[in-house]
């Protein structure tokens, strides 16, 4: 399985992310599954991708062909695909998974898991949408998402397709399903 993973190129600061990141790279590895993300070799994007390529999985890293992103290039990619800029970025990692997941992050982040959470609301992809919710991070985001239900923005099955969740182990579950 190919999983996008979307997450900071930096760490963040609390040490629980970078530790989630590990675990969900190791967990990937120890899967015989593929990271898709953005070619970082910095921040939670380094963790995950060092934390697959040591047990045993590939990486495959999309980056846009902007200058400042390719200096941060991880050295260690299986295979490696550059594009125009984020926007193709983005599409290409989308064709290209069969799953999404979001460590905590930025803006970026937000935008990436909320596009294709967006997309399987629509039908236009019907892959798992996973939250990591390392330290209640997500928190925030599923309030926002209960207050789209209960007036009226949403219906429960537009979110069929999604699990905010801490637990390693029922993300490894919701996504081989």
């Amino acid at each position: 399985m190919n999983i996008a993973v979307y997450c900071g190129s930096v760490s963040g600061n609390k040490e629980q992310f970078e530790k989630g990141a590990r675990a969900l790279g190791t967990w990937i590895g120890e899967h015989g599954h593929t990271l898709v993300y953005g070619g970082a070799q910095g921040g939670l994007m380094g963790i995950v991708a060092d934390a697959v390529l040591e047990h045993g999985g590939t990486v495959t890293g999309v980056l846009p062909a902007v200058e400042s992103i390719q200096k941060r290039r991880h050295p260690g990619l299986t295979a490696y695909i550059e594009t125009k800029d984020m926007a193709e970025r983005k599409a290409k990692m989308i064709e290209l998974s069969d799953a999404y997941v979001a460590l905590p992050g930025g803006p970026g982040t937000l935008d990436e898991i909320t596009d294709v959470i967006s997309l399987a609301r629509l039908g236009i992809e019907d892959k798992p949408c996973v939250l990591f919710d390392i330290d209640g991070f997500y928190q925030p985001l599923k309030t926002v998402f209960d207050q789209m239900l209960e007036v009226g923005f949403a219906e429960k099955g537009d979110f069929r397709k999604v699990l905010i969740s801490e637990d390693l182990g029922k993300i490894g579950v919701f996504l081989e399903k």
